[in-house]
């Protein structure tokens, strides 16, 4: 109960350090209206003056700070320690130490641990001197679950040299600063600060752990959710003093053999972070409804961009993103950029009028069904339905924007989600060759991507005239578009996880003038690669492979990117050879890569 509720407290911290304080006040001067933000900051007021087209939404986020901040208290009312400092030492921070440690990590012991458990048990135990460890990703990916389980792993000398420090957001260096001292001068060797993106002045201080007290021989891990903020220390802060470990990627085999549950229908649905109330994590996936996909979205994407930029260098770093920032709409176009990013990341995204393309994609395969062809995609209130989608997902049309949206807004977006891992980018080969670099940008979250899927089917099931149609009728279109986006997103699972294990080889999609390859993998070193399919269905048909045993295809991959050595089927059902095709099950393809 207590851990929960930490970190509830946690969470709700950092939304409220994201909002205005203060009030709003109004003047009347000749007759002229004028809004004045007020706050109180050292003891003294200060007064910014307000557009009035800016009055009601900074109303609204002062309000809602208010209400947060009182459910703050009433959540600190429920568990009054959750954050008082040790009892026995006199700390400005909080520091848990000795058995209020040990009933900390206790409860991790019987996790199973992720695969980059090993890189941060190497730096504590190996002879890294003058360095500190970053641990860093977005939320619920596990970075406060490595420290307590490496905590819990300790002997009991190692043990009781240890403290884990939980910042909050009115800490600052120089409160950590003396705790670390006296934790030094008590011979303490081990210090795990989370959370440490939530002080001000951390991006540009950073310097004082490696510096002082890891040149001194203290071995200090720091995690935080503010992915970029570490990515800005480390290029100066804290630039070759650092091991970093990123832990924002989640590959299948993790998420079965440490989460315990299997399956890569699973994984497309709530792939992503380590939280699907599975049988060795047992919290509830962001992913599990719309609503929590567009939280997480905001808090663990959108305000994590948001903060760092705000506190790096001043603020200066906001480049062409600074008005959209400035007018609040920063938020909404990455939320349109994250929707849509499967498909293209190009200005027409943030600037054209939203168009779901799960919605156009399935309704052209539907009308294509051989067996079952159906129109009735082509014939509901299509702008209905994509107008209750925009809705649900928040996502601003050109003409409800009031700053447009430039093509180096939309680069850096990408950057940012990139540096965030976020996104990945997926090379698209064309034969006969081409001089276009194509490149097909994928999210590394499958959970985020269905989720927004599921309210494309939520929105059809508002349609009057779809609702007209059987039962029957209905479930069948229903489960033909989620089908089509699982197949489509284990398509780029695939491309994803086999790129990260192959990173001296070519991994891309290669298109024909008719047809294509869903990915090859090319080793220029041995003038060889190997030719794939990807589909979602459990049954071999021979539809499948025609392009892989398409002659002129393979004739002119060879002569391109090397001698074939391989020709793969990735789909559901059984491992098994077919006529010189291997087909291999996806869930086993996605454990054998390491």
């Amino acid at each position: 109960m207590t851990n929960d509720i930490m970190q509830k407290i946690i969470d709700l911290e950092r939304e409220i350090a994201a909002l205005p304080s203060g009030s709003v006040s109004k003047k009347t001067i000749k007759d002229k209206v004028y809004y004045y933000h007020r706050v109180t900051r050292d003891g003294k007021v200060k007064e910014t003056y307000v557009s009035f087209d800016d009055v009601d939404e900074l109303k609204a986020q002062i309000k809602k700070r208010r209400e947060l901040e009182k459910k703050l208290k009433e959540l600190k009312r429920i568990e009054p320690t959750a954050f008082d400092a040790t009892p026995s030492h006199d700390f400005n921070t909080y520091i848990r130490i000795g058995e209020q440690l040990r009933n900390y990590v206790s409860p991790v012991k019987s996790y199973k641990k992720r695969e980059c458990y090993s890189k941060l048990h190497e730096y504590i135990y190996g002879g890294h001197q003058d360095r500190v460890f970053v641990l860093y990703g977005l939320r619920r990916t596990g970075k406060t679950t490595l420290i307590r389980q490496i905590i819990a792993d300790m002997s009991e000398s190692d043990f009781q040299k240890s403290a884990f420090i939980q910042v909050k957001v009115q800490d600052d260096l120089g409160k950590l600063n003396k705790d670390l001292k006296q934790l030094e001068s008590q011979g303490f060797k081990y210090v795990f600060i989370d959370e440490v993106t939530l002080m001000e002045d951390f991006i540009d201080g950073a310097a004082l752990f490696s510096d002082i007290y890891a040149a001194c021989g203290m071995k200090i891990v720091l995690s935080g959710t503010d992915s970029l903020g570490f990515l800005f220390t480390k290029s100066e802060e804290l630039y070759d003093r650092c091991i970093t470990l990123h832990t924002t990627f989640i590959p299948y085999r993790e998420f079965e053999n440490v989460l315990g549950i299997k399956g890569i229908d699973e994984y497309v649905r709530f792939g992503g972070t380590m939280s699907l109330s599975g049988v060795n994590y047992n919290e509830e996936s962001p992913f599990s409804d719309s609503k929590r996909t567009d939280e997480y979205i905001d808090t663990a994407i959108a305000k994590n961009i948001q903060h760092s930029l705000e506190f790096y260098k001043s603020g200066r770093n906001f480049r062409h993103l600074l008005k959209l920032y400035e007018n609040k709409e920063l938020t909404n176009a990455i939320n349109r950029v994250v929707e849509d990013i499967n498909h293209r990341f190009t200005v027409d995204v943030l600037t054209k009028t939203f168009k779901s393309s799960d919605l156009s994609i399935s309704a052209r395969n539907l009308l294509k069904d051989k067996n079952n062809s159906i129109d009735i995609l082509s014939n509901i209130d299509r702008e209905s339905v994509e107008k209750r989608l925009m809705e649900t997902l928040e996502i601003l049309n050109i003409e409800d924007q009031t700053i447009p949206v430039d093509k180096d807004c939309a680069m850096e977006i990408k950057e940012y989600l990139a540096l965030l891992d976020l996104i990945m980018e997926i090379d698209e080969e064309y034969l006969p060759v081409s001089n276009s670099e194509d490149k097909k940008i994928v999210i590394t979250q499958p959970g985020m991507r269905y989720s927004q899927a599921t309210e494309l089917v939520n929105s059809i099931l508002q349609d009057e005239k779809f609702s007209g149609f059987s039962a029957t009728e209905r479930a069948y279109i229903l489960e033909r578009i989620l089908s089509e986006v699982k197949g489509r997103m284990l398509e780029d699972i695939i491309l994803i996880e086999t790129k990260m294990v192959n990173p001296k080889k070519q991994v891309f999609q290669l298109r024909f003038a008719i047809g294509e390859f869903d990915m090859v993998v090319a080793d220029s070193e041995t003038a060889t690669c190997e030719i794939y399919e990807i589909k979602y269905s459990k049954e071999i048909v021979d539809k499948q492979s025609q392009h892989l045993n398409d002659d002129k295809k393979c004739e002119d991959t060879a002569f391109r990117f090397g001698t074939i050595t391989g020709k793969y089927v990735i789909y559901r059902g059984e491992t098994k050879d077919v006529d010189g095709i291997k087909y291999v099950n996806a869930e086993e393809y996605l454990k054998s890569l390491n």
